[in-house]
C-alpha cells in the first residue's frame, strides 16, 4: 500500500472514531503538515466522504453522513461481524434475503484473501428452534416505519391481530407512543405507551400493521425500570418464574386457546388448526394435567419430565375410572 494510501485510511480512520477533529491534531496524530491534512481531506471529498470544514480558533474536519454510499472502511473484526451478521439477516426480516445476499457477496469481493478465507469458513445456517413451525418474520417495511416513528417520538397508529386472527378480525387502530423496538426470544417487539389504556405495553411486531400518516410528536416518558433491557425481563418474568415450563401441539384454532391459556402462556399459530402451547407450573403432574384441560387432540413436545409425568397421570386416571 502506497504512502498516501494508507495515510488517507488512518485519516478516515480517525474522523470516524470522533465528531469533530481540530486540523492542527490531525496533522500531529498523522505526523504531516496541516496543507497535506487540508489535501487528504481533499481526495475522501473526491471518493465521495462529506468532509466538512468546521469553524473556530484553530478550524477542523468533522466526518458527515453523505446522500451517497462512499467505500466503507472497515477493520478485521468488523469485516467478520458484518459477513456473520448479512448470513443470519433473514432469520426475523421478510423482504430482505435478496438483499443480504448481495451485500455479502459485495462485502466478501473487496475483502483480502486472507479475511476472505476466514468469512468462507464461518457458513452459518440458522435453523428454527421448532423444526418445521411457521417462524414469526418481520415485514422490513413496517420494522422500518416503526423504527422512524420510535427516532422522531411520533405517536404511531397501527392495527394489531390477535394471535391466529383472520385479516377481517384484527382490532380497530391503536395509538402508541413508541419507545423501543427490542428482540426477544427471536421475535421483535414494540415498547410503547398505550394511548386509550394509558399504561406501558408491549406489541408482537409481526402482528402490527402501521398506518400512515404517523400522529403529532410527543415528549418520551420514562420507562418504569432502569432501561428497555431491564423492563423487557421483567415483563416476560412470568414465563420463566415457575419451576417447570414445557410445550405441546394442540389440534385446535390458536385464537380459540389463547382465550383461555391465561396471560404467562405462549400460543403460537402452525396451521389455521393447530398451535404451539407453552405453559409453566409448579409440578410436572399439575403442567400435564393443565394441557389436558383442553378440549382437543395434543401431542406433547417436552421436556422429558412432562412426558413422564403425563404418562403418570394417564396411569392414575385410567385407575380412577375403573
Amino acid at each position: 500500500m502506497s504512502e498516501t494510501s494508507a495515510r488517507l485510511l488512518a485519516l478516515l480512520s480517525l474522523l470516524q472514531a470522533r465528531r469533530d477533529w481540530p486540523g492542527a491534531l490531525l496533522a500531529d496524530r498523522l505526523e504531516v503538515s496541516p496543507r497535506t491534512v487540508r489535501r487528504d481531506v481533499d481526495r475522501l471529498r473526491d471518493l465521495g466522504y462529506p468532509v466538512r470544514a468546521t469553524k473556530g480558533p484553530d478550524g477542523g474536519y468533522r466526518l458527515d453522513a453523505g446522500a451517497d454510499l462512499p467505500p466503507l472502511l472497515f477493520d478485521d473484526d468488523q469485516a467478520i461481524a458484518v459477513a456473520v451478521a448479512l448470513q443470519t439477516a433473514t432469520t426475523t426480516v421478510t423482504g430482505i434475503e435478496e438483499g443480504a445476499l448481495r451485500a455479502l457477496a459485495t462485502v466478501r469481493q473487496v475483502m483480502p484473501a486472507r479475511l476472505r478465507q476466514r468469512v468462507d469458513a464461518l457458513q452459518v445456517t440458522t435453523v428454527d428452534r421448532y423444526a418445521g413451525s411457521r417462524r414469526a418474520k418481520v415485514n422490513s417495511e413496517h420494522l422500518i416505519a416503526i423504527g422512524t416513528a420510535v427516532r422522531a417520538h411520533e405517536v404511531l397508529r397501527f392495527d394489531y391481530a390477535s394471535p391466529g386472527a383472520d385479516a377481517d378480525e384484527w382490532r380497530p387502530p391503536r395509538r402508541v407512543e413508541p419507545h423501543h423496538l427490542v428482540t426477544w426470544g427471536g421475535r421483535w417487539y414494540l415498547v410503547g405507551w398505550d394511548l386509550e389504556r394509558d399504561d406501558w405495553r408491549t406489541f408482537r411486531v409481526d402482528r402490527m400493521l402501521p398506518k400512515t400518516p404517523t400522529g403529532p410528536r410527543f415528549t418520551p416518558r420514562e420507562l418504569p425500570a432502569p432501561d428497555v433491557a431491564t423492563y423487557i425481563s421483567s415483563r416476560f418474568a412470568g414465563q420463566t418464574q415457575f419451576p417447570c415450563r414445557g410445550e405441546a401441539i394442540l389440534q385446535a384454532k390458536a385464537s380459540d386457546i389463547v382465550r383461555w391459556a391465561g396471560r404467562e402462556a405462549i400460543v403460537e399459530e402452525l396451521t389455521p388448526t393447530s398451535c404451539r402451547l407453552i405453559l409453566s407450573a409448579w409440578s410436572w403432574t399439575g403442567l400435564a394435567a393443565t394441557f389436558g384441560m383442553f378440549e382437543s387432540d395434543l401431542e406433547f413436545v417436552g421436556p422429558p419430565e412432562l412426558l413422564e409425568a403425563a404418562h403418570h397421570l394417564a396411569a392414575r386416571y385410567t385407575a380412577a375410572a375403573s
